[in-house]
């Protein structure tokens, strides 16, 4: 009777299955479907990943997944003894094809060419021959031999670049990425059994199809030759999303990224508990990041509620609603190891809209007074989006530069600038002129 073990391990989320003999035929088909490779050194079967259906096969078999004994550094520094075992080996098939190369030589020690037609010919021939081909194998096992130490150089490498704590990081942000997509798969069954509660005339329902979100590619065509009805779509949509969520497929995904986030986490090491102000941004972007379904924040008496559309996730909430006080939020952030980012913004000056006569300014080195222009954010963004750049002219018009080109029949207008007053904004007091031509010296009279 065969008996099994299998066995997990968080350093390189991978299952491994030990039998104590060779598997039957049927077993080692459905193993080999399920993912697993046969490891011949290792002597074992190795999944890349783990999945629901490969742990769901390793039960099945074993009755129960162990943690993996042997850890990463363990299993390269296995690997790399037996890379310089081979690579020891061609070095010793290299020296002995060497020295035999040098013992045929010396039959040419002398400088004695081969005689052609000579009876020793055909000896010496046959010397020449084994001699190359003896080298030819000493430097094809001399490149061998430098081959397996560089593999298992490499191998010790890349265990120890797996613990580097900027790998781990990245590894984090990686896994972060893989929850809001496994979050938003889960969310889109969730949207769209509330989409199918909202839809429920015929008519809605084509024009659902015909617009695909919540169906799948072919239901529009088989609502156009008879083949569905309208209700049996929706139902069918129905059963599909219903039967998606009951069977807990993506909760599993969710939960085992969850357990690897914190595993890699507590390697890294605890996150810092936010202690400075805490605003509604923040804790949507902390929900963003965990897969919630646009989240909104907004502050409360109690501190501040976070509301989606569909449940949030369930490591966050056990519903559509949370409403916690800032210190609450602060420590389930800790405790999801998410830290607020340290957002530093450039210095830039603040956009000014003087209401004037005219403002000066210096312009290659000479001082003018522009024109003002009254008008409307919406007015501006229509002249500079249709008009592609306007200039002001003397009598009060505005002239387009229509074309680029000085040898084109279209003229180039060279009326000067304009400064425009953007009447929807908010209005500053007007700066010093002297002030800020002081503050451009280089370009002063």
């Amino acid at each position: 009777m065969i008996t099994y073990t299998a066995t997990y391990s968080p350093e390189d989320n991978k299952l491994r299955l030990y039998a104590s003999s060779r598997l039957d035929a049927e077993t080692f088909a459905r193993v080999k479907a399920t993912g697993f490779v046969w490891a011949p050194k290792q002597e074992l079967f190795v999944a890349p990943k783990w999945s629901p259906r490969r742990e769901d096969l390793l039960i099945e078999l074993a009755g129960e997944i162990e943690p993996e004994e042997m850890t990463i550094a363990e299993r390269a520094q296995a690997k790399a003894e037996r890379l310089d075992d081979l690579a020891h080996k061609r070095h010793r098939e290299a020296n002995a094809f060497n020295r035999a190369a040098q013992q045929l030589s010396e039959a040419f020690s002398h400088g004695q060419p081969i005689l052609v037609g000579h009876h020793s010919e055909r000896k010496a021939m046959k010397t020449k021959e084994r001699m190359d081909s003896a080298q030819a194998k000493a430097n094809k096992a001399a490149k061998l031999a430098d081959y397996w130490l560089y593999r298992a150089e490499g191998v010790e490498r890349h265990a120890n670049r797996k613990n580097d704590p900027k790998v781990r990081a990245r590894r984090i942000k990686t896994l972060l990425a893989e929850l809001r997509d496994l979050q938003g798969k889960l969310n889109d069954c969730h949207a769209a059994l509330a989409f199918w509660d909202r839809v429920t005339d015929d008519a809605t329902i084509v024009k659902a199809a015909n617009y695909g979100k919540f169906t799948k590619f072919g239901d529009y065509g088989a609502l156009q030759s008879g083949e569905k009805t309208p209700q049996g779509l929706r139902a069918e949509r129905i059963e599909a999303y219903q039967k998606a969520l009951d069977s807990g497929y993506w909760e599993r995904w969710i939960s085992h990224t969850l357990n690897r986030l914190s595993y890699e986490r507590e390697l890294l090491g605890t996150v810092a508990r936010h202690e400075g102000e805490l605003r509604e941004t923040a804790i949507q972007m902390f929900a963003r990041e965990h897969g919630a379904h646009k989240p909104k924040a907004t502050a409360t008496d109690m501190g501040f509620v976070l509301e989606s559309s569909v449940p949030l996730p369930a490591h966050i909430a056990s519903g559509k609603t949370l409403e916690l006080s800032p210190d609450e939020w602060r420590d389930l952030m800790r405790d999801c190891g998410y830290s607020i980012p340290d957002v530093k913004r450039n210095e830039k000056p603040s956009i000014v809209n003087v209401k004037a006569a005219g403002i000066m300014v210096n312009r290659f080195g000479k001082r003018q007074i522009l024109p003002v222009v009254e008008m409307t954010k919406a007015e501006y963004g229509k002249i500079y989006s249709e008009q592609r750049g306007t200039f002001f002219s003397a009598d009060g018009t505005f002239r387009v530069k229509v074309c680029p080109n000085p040898r084109t029949d279209v003229p180039r207008y060279m009326a000067g600038w304009c400064a425009v007053f953007l009447t929807d904004s908010k209005v500053h007091p007007k700066p010093d002129s002297d002030c800020v031509l002081d503050a451009m010296p280089e370009a002063a009279e």
